[in-house]
């Protein structure tokens, strides 16, 4: 390999640009960002120097993706297909069927007629559990890789949150290897602490992504109720959910629930504006997190864009594009962790 050449990424199924922004911090210059959501678009190109392709990877070709590498490149392929077929929530509901399971036989696939030099993949922790992630590690041992994959929790990569994902680095040149922990561990209060507070409903003037969603009367009443990391356990019988009367409801403890400021975040969903979908009422403030501040419990810059200056934010969208992002700091991490590979073999 030739001495300083530089790495060059594809981001498959890129979403809003999450994994690309964090690759571009440790700087590697990712060309290009291929995924079948339209809205992912306008972020994607707004925050990035890249080029965002609206295409199913299902369809891509070899010769799209290498279009995009330079001659004399470092090819690096990302590709963190969508993770619904193997979460938690889809065991034993027939998803075998679902066409996203070939996603990730379709990321397989393009690596071998790619055959980047360098490759990473992000997903939940129980997709190690499903065949098709069995079949991607196959192909890439037999077409030699080098390959390092484990479950991580996000805390200790200094992202602000309690998120668990899997995690694997690939590599053609030789062995390689995630950190265990790599930053300091943030809490809520790091993060966001230092935003404008905000009544539910209320909108920040110097920012429209700092949005608050309304809350009914009866909910306003249970966010004033409840604890930092308590439950709905806490509220008045008269505040409770016929739901949660019932036997069924104790297992439901983490919604309808507050953040605690000196801890992580939880899990920040497509959801998590809203308060009755997790713990994800303000610590302090009689509301649910806004988007903004569920963009930066994922890591992204408090600057980054989600939609034209001209658009109010969508709730839908914008939590959609924020819940389903890789977090940039992960991408940032694997980064590092080519860049610091490749000294070795330079």
């Amino acid at each position: 390999m030739a001495k300083k050449q530089k790495i060059e990424a594809v981001d498959l199924f890129c979403g809003a640009g999450g994994l690309t922004h964090g690759l571009w911090q440790a700087g590697i210059a990712v060309k290009a960002g291929f995924d079948l959501d339209p809205a992912c678009k306008y972020a994607y190109e707004a925050n990035n120097d890249s080029v965002f392709v609206e295409a199913d990877v299902g369809t891509v070709t070899a010769a799209e993706i290498n279009k995009y590498f330079s001659k004399n490149s470092i090819r690096l392929l990302a590709g963190c297909a969508p993770c619904q077929p193997f979460s938690t929530l889809a065991n034993g509901k027939g998803v075998q069927d679902d066409g996203k399971w070939g996603l990730l036989e379709q990321f397989a696939r393009l690596v071998d007629e790619v055959r980047p030099d360098l490759i990473t993949m992000e997903n939940v922790p129980r997709v190690t559990n499903h065949p098709p992630y069995k079949k991607f590690i196959e192909t890439l041992v037999s077409l030699g890789y080098h390959v390092d994959a484990h479950r991580v929790k996000c805390a200790d990569y200094g992202i602000p949150q309690v998120r668990r994902r899997f995690v694997l680095v690939a590599s053609a040149f030789g062995p390689i290897k995630l950190p265990e922990k790599a930053g300091k561990q943030l809490t809520v209060r790091d993060a966001i602490g230092h935003l404008q507070p905000l009544g539910a409903g209320q909108t920040s003037k110097a920012d429209p992504l700092h949005k608050a969603r309304s809350l009914t009367a009866t909910n306003l009443e249970r966010i004033k109720a409840s604890k930092p990391g308590g439950t709905w356990m806490d509220w008045p019988e008269e505040l409770r959910a016929p739901c949660h009367q019932a036997k069924t409801g104790a297992s439901f403890q983490s919604v309808y629930a507050r953040m605690e400021w000196d801890k992580p975040s939880p899990t920040i969903t497509t959801q998590s504006f809203n308060f009755g979908t997790g713990r994800f009422g303000h610590p302090s403030q009689n509301r649910a997190i806004t988007l903004r501040e569920a963009a930066i419990l994922q890591s992204f810059p408090a600057d980054y864009i989600f939609v034209d200056e001209d658009e109010v934010p969508s709730f839908s969208t914008v939590g959609r594009l924020i819940g389903n992002a890789v977090p940039p700091r992960l991408g940032e991490v694997v980064g590092n962790v080519f860049v610091e590979h490749l000294k070795s073999f330079q």
